[in-house]
């Protein structure tokens, strides 16, 4: 059992966020995030956010996601899911979200609708996944769950 966790000093967990953690509000980044107490024999992390309250059908939708970041880093900065990646370390790979584009995609529930989004990180028991350019979130997510050691969660809420 460990103590893996994760936290973020933009937002508390089932709290609001702000309005800049919106899709179109000019200065829309992703949140600062940090994480401790990955077990033993992690050689990697993945970051996933995800809105299981979307309408589509059951599916959610994928905000962000990151593989593999070093086993050495422990935080992310706020905006480091900018699109062209110059926030991350060298190699990790940011999948296509959702909406099509790379880099971190802000929130954007339907008028009226309070939303959860859900920060995972995941320890991982390597240091690379191999998969083709034009693969889906979901392919990604089972190759995450097939090298994950731990995970750890933060939920946070957005309405407009």
């Amino acid at each position: 059992m460990t103590d893996f966790t994760l936290n973020s000093s933009d937002f508390s967990e089932n709290q609001l966020m702000g309005a800049t953690f919106q899709a179109d509000h000019p200065e829309c980044a992703s949140p600062q995030l940090s994480w401790s107490g990955a077990p033993a024999g992690t050689k990697g992390f993945a970051i996933a956010m995800h809105d299981p309250d979307a309408p589509t059908g059951g599916a959610g939708w994928w905000h962000w996601m990151l593989l593999v970041l070093p086993a050495d880093v422990s935080s992310l900065a706020r905006g480091a899911g900018a699109a062209d990646g110059s926030g991350l370390p060298a190699g990790v790979r940011q999948m296509r979200h959702d909406g099509g584009g790379l880099g971190y995609m802000g929130c954007m529930p339907p008028e009226g609708e309070r939303h959860r989004y859900i920060h995972t990180v995941y320890a991982l028991d390597t240091d690379h996944i191999d998969l083709p350019a034009d693969a889906s979130t979901s392919m990604a997510g089972f190759m995450i769950n097939a090298h994950c050691l731990a995970k750890a969660s933060t939920q946070h809420l957005f309405e407009r």
